[in-house]
Parts: structure tokens; sequence; C-alpha cells
């Protein structure tokens, strides 16, 4: 076994390793080895008996917690096994507050010590009460729009017409012991940001990574937010392909709305908003990004949001608004529907990405059509070739040079290039056998 999120091995005992314990026991809980190596292997650990001994004495007596200390003979010597459970409290250390995270020991402190405090009581951020706001501080006009919106979706009954704003909140839970927790203030407040950092959205039109043309920001509560930046997105940023049935105008626009819409609802009920950093949209010719300061529930993987999942929100109270008004779905089905959405709309299908630094998802263009082709430089023998390659899924150079009219210079020399920009990929094959396929990567 390597060291994991639950493993961890050392050599011998030192009482340093006491903030590990306190890790393992703020997490999910682990087993420290004493006597082994970096790779799992057996070296022997000295003064087994007493470490029997002082170990359990130590760890209660600093930590104030109980934790099984094992003893394995084994012919290559001895070595000690620490049992942690996962404790329902915080547990600290001499005042300090440690976690186990990956392989790694985390000291906790700042927003990270909140959130770590509060969820082991059972609380979220979102759900802390905020003394010296009344719910007359609230914007009316949103109030009564979300009214309007969850009546509509059939989530709210009409009866919430005649309820007080105060019964209203009672009943969606955005209120505590007669305070209005942070998620009400998020979302009804006129200015939230008073009370929370970073609370708005970024949007940024982009010719790279590093040429920003021009950007914007949208502020107001959240679900004043939701509402402009799509606006702002769809009239702005996204460019619509008109058609006529008749005279019947109909715009197209080059992404789905409601995938965007999905993905822009994502963010809002996910971000850790305790962090001060906006919901950043960089949008560039052939690609969407919604990034936000989120995080995915514990051990979740971006796999897992490819199929049917349960709803876990980071922010639980915002989740429950934002569905009650409409907004989003309570079964996890969000990821499903954005990748549904840009499938019937002959697009490839969002990626989304997790680390450290948030998440984010990334919608794409199709980008094999004649005007972005051009865009990038590819002559029309390229873009014959392309289009070709759609219709078909593969091509030869025979065939391109058939198709083009060319030499077998000029079809090598096109397709060579095509490779370099990552539109094609070689089979791999030699000689009469070989073909070129579409790059699946920049679909």
């Amino acid at each position: 076994m390597v060291e994991s999120q639950n493993i961890e091995y050392k050599s011998n005992w030192r009482d340093e390793f006491l903030k590990w314990t306190c890790g393992f026991a703020n997490a999910t809980g682990g087993r420290i080895f004493l006597g082994l190596d970096n790779t799992g292997e057996i070296i022997g650990v000295t003064d087994s008996e007493k470490l029997l001994e002082d170990i359990p004495n130590k760890v209660r007596d600093t930590l104030g917690i109980l934790v099984d200390v094992n003893l394995h003979e084994t012919d290559k010597g001895d070595y000690i096994e620490i049992v942690v459970e996962p404790y329902p409290y915080p547990v600290n250390y001499k005042g300090q507050y440690h976690y186990r995270s990956g392989s790694t020991k985390q000291e906790l402190k700042g927003a990270a010590l909140d959130k770590f405090m509060l969820q082991k009581k059972g609380k979220r951020w979102d759900g802390v009460p905020v003394p010296h706001v009344s719910v007359s501080d609230l914007r009316q006009e949103t109030i009564n729009f979300f009214k309007k919106r969850g009546i509509k979706s059939q989530r709210i009954s009409e009866d919430v017409l005649t309820d007080s704003n105060e019964h209203l909140l009672d009943n969606l839970q955005l209120i505590e012991n007669n305070y209005l927790k942070r998620a009400a203030i998020l979302l009804f407040h006129p200015d939230p940001e008073k009370f929370v950092s970073g609370a708005y959205i970024k949007i940024g039109y982009f010719k790279s990574d590093v040429d920003l043309i021009f950007q914007e920001e949208v502020h107001g509560n959240l679900i004043e937010q939701i509402e402009k930046t799509i606006d702002l997105l769809f009239s702005k940023y996204i460019k619509a392909i008109i058609s006529y049935e008749g005279i019947n105008r109909i715009e197209t626009f080059e992404y789905p709305k409601d995938a965007v819409r999905e993905g822009l609802l994502n963010s809002a009920a996910h971000k850790d908003y305790s962090e001060g950093t906006p919901i950043q949209i960089s949008v560039y010719d052939d690609k969407i990004i919604i990034w936000n300061e989120g995080q995915l529930p514990e051990n979740w993987t971006v796999e897992d949001l490819l199929r049917k999942h349960p709803s876990k929100p980071y922010t639980p109270d915002i989740a429950n608004a934002l569905f009650r008004s409409g907004y989003i779905e309570s079964w996890g089905r969000g990821t499903l529907n954005m990748i549904k959405e840009c499938l019937a709309a002959g697009l490839p299908e969002p990626r989304y990405y997790y680390d450290m630094s948030g998440f984010w998802v990334e919608f794409r263009k199709e980008i094999y059509n004649e005007e972005y082709l051009k865009s990038i430089g590819l002559n029309s023998r390229q873009i014959k070739g392309i289009i070709y390659l759609k219709e078909k899924g593969r091509i030869s150079n025979n065939e391109y040079q058939h198709l083009n009219n060319c030499s077998r210079n000029t079809a090598s020399n096109d397709l060579s290039k095509m490779v370099k920009e990552h539109l094609i990929v070689p089979s791999g094959q030699r000689g009469a056998g070989a073909f070129y396929t579409l790059n699946k990567i920049a679909q």
C-alpha cells in the first residue's frame, strides 16, 4: 500500500505525530504505521512495548480522544498500527486544528477553519445567521419575481402571493432564530457585497488567454445576477445565426441557452462564497468557460458528474431556493442536462474540470465549420478535406488528391499542417492503408 488519504507511514514515533492523529480524527479517520519506510516496507520499530503504553495516553491527554494501538510482529521486524476513528466534533492539538487532505496534513486557519467548524456542527456557510439585517432590507422586486417563477414552475403554491415575506423566507428555511441567513442576503438583498466579498460575476471576452478584449461585471443579488448575466451573454458575447422559415425570423445561438444557463446556475449553487472570489466567465472565439471557486463533495471526482448522481450542493440553502424558483433541478441532473443540450445542438460534450483552484465547465463550438476554419488560416483545399472528413469519417492522401485535383506533395503538405494544428490525426499506419481522422480532442 502507498500513503493515501487514510494511511501514513513513519519510521518511529515522535510526539509531533499527534498532529497527524488530530488530522485523521478531523477528516475521515485513518491509520498511522510506525516501523515502515515511505514505500511501506517494514524496517522495524524500537521500544514497541513502551510505545504501546505511551501513545494511547499521549493521544488521550493531548487530543482528548481514544485510538487503538496494535503491535504486528513479522520476520522483518515489529511494526505498530495506530487506528484513528473520525470524530463528529472538532479535535484540536494545543489549540491548533489539523486536517488530513490527500496524503498531506494541513493546519486549518481563517476561512478554511470557519468552514470546518461549521460543518462539524452540521451547518454550511450559507446557513449562518447574520445580525443587523432584516427582511425589510431585502429587495421587494426580487422577492416578487421569485414568487412568480416559483408558481410558474409549480414548486411554490399560489398561496405564497398573499403570504408575508417573513413567512416565505421561513418556509424556505432562510431564517434562524429571527435572523436572516447568509443565503437570504445573497439571494434577495440589493447589495449582498456589503456582507459577502466577491459576490458578483465577471465576464470577459478573450482573443487568447492573455489577450483580453473587453470585460464587465454583474452586481446585485444572485437572482438579478443570473438574469442579467444570461441576457448579457446572449445579447453581446454569443453570436446568433439568423435564418427564416417563411416570414418568421429564427435565431440559433452558437451555444444552447439552456446549457449555458445550467452551467451558470450550477456555479451559483456550488460556489464557495467564503473565499471572496467572483464567478468568472471567459468567452473565446471557440469556447466559453464558467469558473467558480467551488468544491466537489468529499471523495467525488469529475467522472461522478458524468453519470447519474445524487444532488449534494455546496450551498444547500441557496440551492433549495433556486430549486423552488424553478431555476435548477434537485436530482443531480445538471451536468447530464448540459451534455444532452450540447449534443442535441450538434456541439461537442462540455468538459468539466476540478482542482484545488476551483471547478469549471467548458462549452466548445463545433470548430469544423467553414467560417472557423477560414479564420485560422486554412486554405480552400483543407476546408474541403475537413468537410469530407465530417461526412466520411476518414480520408487518405490519395482521396485528398482526387478531392482537390492536386499533387501528392501538395496533399501531404496540407495534411501535415492540419495535423500540426491538431485538427486531424494520422492513423499510424504506413503505405496504402494510411488515413486521417478528425481529432476528437479538438471537437
